[in-house]
């Protein structure tokens, strides 16, 4: 027993998986790793169902559905089920990425991190949603996405009430009631609450439109413009005002109609005082000030 332990320490590993190449410091382990190629799992979970292929990873697994975490972060106070989870977590805050990917550099806290990383670059998607065919590179992208089909919308804001499928949905919501908008724009100052708005924000000063309507040739920044676009080639109007019936469109339309019924003009001509419901409609006007005929 002694001298197997000693192994450990040796760094030795002469048992080798002729599957994928993983080596192990004994035979026992070979034997155990051998399970994973052959899919035979016999250790099932009564509370979900999930199956191992050693009755050690059904005993972990099991913490989950008791909720005990009794590994708590001193930096943030998350806990976890297991102590290597905690360990792993740590790296988070010593911001130690030891490994880097050759593509583009990126670094990442784990081995597992950086292999899924990897798969953007193979262009590999081999999870698609059934709904709707979409691909993903990670069967985990693709639950969160079968949720957007659900309907579902466990996640609702306190302070407007408004729900979302994913708690990361709501986090990132949260944070326009906070009013923070750390991510500037270096051409024109327009802030944003999150980098992914920056980004779309930026497409527009770089002039590049990707996104062409194959009906009428007109081209957009976003995918999500041009989506909105072809509602108007559909001639589908969802959108109904209560006042006087017209249809849109787009939500975005119903509301800037709206204020037309309101009478509410908050856009005013500095030369002559005249209030317009729409900045568009002001800019018009002032062209008459300037002596411009378009």
């Amino acid at each position: 027993m002694i001298k197997k332990h000693q192994l450990i320490h040796s760094g030795v590993k002469p048992y080798s998986c002729e599957l994928c190449g993983k080596s192990f410091t004994q035979a026992v382990g070979l034997q155990r790793h051998r399970l994973i190629h052959s899919r035979f799992k016999p250790y099932s979970c009564d509370e979900c169902g999930k199956s191992f292929t050693q009755a050690v990873s059904l005993q972990r697994h099991r913490l989950i559905h008791s909720r005990f975490k009794p590994y708590s972060c001193d930096e943030c106070g998350k806990s976890f089920t297991q102590a290597v989870s905690l360990q792993r977590h740590r790296l988070i805050h010593s911001r130690f990425k030891p490994y880097s990917c050759d593509e583009c550099g990126k670094s990442f806290t784990r081995t597992g991190h950086l292999k899924t990383h990897q798969l953007i670059h193979s262009g590999v998607k081999p999870y698609s949603c059934d709904e709707c065919g979409k691909y993903f590179t990670r069967g985990g992208d693709l639950k969160r996405h079968q949720l957007i089909h659900s309907g579902v919308k466990p996640y609702k804001c306190e302070l407007c009430g408004k729900s979302f499928t994913l708690t990361l949905g709501l986090q990132r919501h949260r944070l326009i009631h906070s009013g923070v908008k750390p991510y500037s724009c270096e051409l024109c100052g327009k802030s944003f609450t999150l980098a992914g708005g920056l980004k779309k924000h930026q497409l527009i000063h770089s002039g590049v439109k990707p996104y062409t309507c194959e009906l009428c040739g007109k081209s957009f920044t976003q995918a999500v413009s041009l989506q909105r676009h072809r509602l108007i080639h559909s001639r589908f109007k969802p959108y109904s005002c209560d006042e006087c019936g017209k249809s849109f469109a787009q939500a975005g339309h119903l509301k800037k109609h709206q204020l037309i019924h309101s009478r509410f003009k908050p856009y005013s001509c500095d030369e002559c005082g005249k209030s317009f419901t729409r900045t568009g409609h002001l800019k018009t006007h002032q062209l008459i000030h300037s002596g411009v005929k378009p």
